[in-house]
């Protein structure tokens, strides 16, 4: 699971970079910024799939299943309605919305990496 965090935290931040720079230069969403959130949903279907797998092989998360499902189901959530919002409303605040994404589900990962190893929360 370490190793789809790493890589989720390097696509999610990416996306947040490319659509903090988009929306400070006051750019509506487009191509480049919604296909980088979609990128983040992606990898968290990756994670989604991983879960279930080593759920169903006895390598599931140590700490609380239904925490980590909770969190799961949130993050894979958040991206899809990020770019809902950002194709109804067309401004430069949308494509700020967008870069919220990443970071969101960077620390929904980190939460979920520490249930998965059975660490102490927060």
């Amino acid at each position: 699971m370490s190793v789809l965090f790493w890589l989720t935290t390097v696509v999610a931040l990416f996306s947040t970079v490319v659509c903090l720079v988009e929306g400070i230069r006051g750019r509506i969403p487009e191509n480049l910024t919604v296909f980088s959130v979609l990128a983040v949903e992606v990898v968290l279907l990756i994670v989604v799939v991983a879960a279930i797998i080593g759920s169903a092989t006895g390598a599931g998360p140590r700490g609380a299943a239904w925490e980590f499902g909770g969190y799961l189901v949130t993050a894979a959530l958040i991206p899809p309605a990020a770019v809902y919002w950002s194709l109804v409303e067309r401004t430069r605040w949308s494509t700020l919305v967008l870069a919220a994404v990443g970071v969101t589900v960077f620390v929904m990962m980190a939460r979920m990496l520490q249930i998965w190893e059975g660490q102490a929360g927060l």
